[in-house]
């Protein structure tokens, strides 16, 4: 019986630590993300919107997706900012190499050759 509760003690601290910890930090960042907003800013919608910023109020932004169309979203919907400054995140869903088997000098590499 002792056991089998230092085992439960083991996989309720390791669920703790392996999923409840970086899902809250992820969450943390995401209202900061949220709170920090302004006119102006390129965002992406986490439906894959792109657009500008030109209004906020309290729980929705107005995103300029073209020129004269607006969108209004809620908040919560911004998964993250855009612009030319901005280099993806390593790790990113969709971020990954997009099937180019060439190498860095443009060769062919091995695995190519089927």
């Amino acid at each position: 019986m002792p056991v089998a509760l230092l085992y439960l003690g083991i996989l309720v601290a390791a669920f703790l630590l392996l999923i409840v910890r970086p899902q809250r930090r992820q969450m943390a960042a995401h209202r900061a993300l949220v709170a920090s907003l302004q006119v102006g800013e390129e965002v992406v919608t986490s439906g894959g919107i792109y657009g500008t910023i030109r209004g906020l109020d309290n729980g929705t932004v107005d995103l300029e997706v073209s020129s004269g169309i607006e969108l209004r979203v809620a908040r919560g919907a911004i998964a993250q900012r855009v612009g030319p400054d901005r280099e993806p995140d390593a790790g990113e869903p969709g971020e990954e190499d997009a099937g180019d088997d060439r190498g860095d000098d443009g060769s062919e590499s091995p695995r190519s050759e089927t």
